[in-house]
């Protein structure tokens, strides 16, 4: 029978070596630190995430490198203007030799789909992916065949307002459980970066650098189970919700955050408290969250736009109007 102690002990442990996964991108990356915390809590809340950034901020180095540091099965897409849904989520091939269709599995049959450039491809590519991501399922010619486990999506794309692009329709948006933006480094960090090329260093060959896996899936399954024991007051709860609704009555917002956008913030909350160390959440650990949870789940009015208000500002205002729970 597993006592308390028991649930504590593997708590632990599993908390010890998903920390360490920071550590071990740090030999790859430079800097980025938030974006690493960002897929360690999708993993830990069984969603998925969007990185943004320019090209060149290391996105693609940075899902390989975490992938690596986990010891889980990773598969690429690139995501181009002609990519088929057949050609992510599999389909059916006929077979000469027995005169049958089989079943051709596609690159998400995989622990971390790293989805570079989804903004690349036609919205109905872009959806083959919305099964996959709510249910850990693909259905083929109504066939529904399961996702292994963990599967999480890590998607790449460039800010929008470069050619080319296709923004991610509002249902596709809100499958994410994050949206994390990759800035560009500060000139230390680029130095350091130039430094590690100048020495050697191939973002091709991570074994190259040093790389090694300090974390395993059962470390992941321990810490999904570990966070969903994590402990929320009910004044917790109702500063989450208070903020939800702050935003459906902001002036700026055609939309603002639904109960599934909520939900997403409870469990974040709950994922980034576990990460430091508690078995409680804290208000402060829902304003920590709240931006990279929410901001891509809002839509701004036309007008707001016009005046240049930002998604990051009606976001602050509304969080700032909710008193905060003592």
């Amino acid at each position: 029978m597993t006592t308390p102690a028991d649930h504590q002990l593997e708590s632990d442990r599993a908390r010890a070596a998903l920390s360490a996964v920071r550590g071990e991108v740090a030999k790859t990356v430079v800097g980025q630190d938030s974006a690493v915390a960002g897929i360690l809590i999708a993993l830990l809340c069984r969603g998925h995430i969007l990185l943004e950034g320019v090209p060149g901020v290391a996105k693609t180095l940075l899902v390989r490198s975490v992938a690596a540091a986990l010891a889980v099965d990773t598969k690429r897409v690139q995501f181009t203007p002609d990519l088929m849904p057949g050609d992510v989520t599999g389909s059916l091939v006929f077979d000469n030799a027995t005169s049958e269709f089989t079943f051709r599995e596609g690159p998400v049959f995989t622990n971390m789909l790293r989805a570079d450039e989804i903004n690349r491809t036609p919205p109905k590519t872009q959806a083959s992916l919305l099964e996959a991501m709510e249910e850990h399922q693909v259905s083929i010619d109504g066939v529904p065949r399961k996702l292994p486990s963990p599967f999480v999506v890590a998607a790449t794309q460039n800010p929008v307002e470069y050619e080319g692009t296709y923004p991610l329709p509002e249902a596709q948006l809100d499958r994410f459980l994050l949206k994390v933006t990759l800035p560009l480094p500060p000139r230390e960090d680029e130095i350091a970066i130039l430094g590690r090329h100048a020495a050697g260093f191939d973002p091709r060959n991570l074994a190259g650098a040093g790389m090694v896996p300090v974390a395993t899936p059962d470390d992941i399954a321990a810490g999904v189970a570990a966070v969903k024991r994590v402990a929320i007051a009910p004044a917790v709860l109702g500063y989450i919700v208070d903020i939800a609704r702050a935003t459906r009555m902001s002036p700026s917002l055609s939309l603002g955050v639904s109960p599934r956008g909520a939900t997403a913030l409870l469990a974040t909350s709950r994922a980034w408290a576990w990460l430091s160390g508690r078995d409680f959440v804290t208000p402060d650990d829902v304003k920590a969250l709240a931006q990279s949870t929410l901001a891509h789940r809002l839509g701004m009015r036309p007008e707001a736009e016009l005046e240049g208000v930002s998604v990051s500002a009606v976001l602050d205002a509304a969080i700032n109007s909710v008193p905060v729970p003592r």
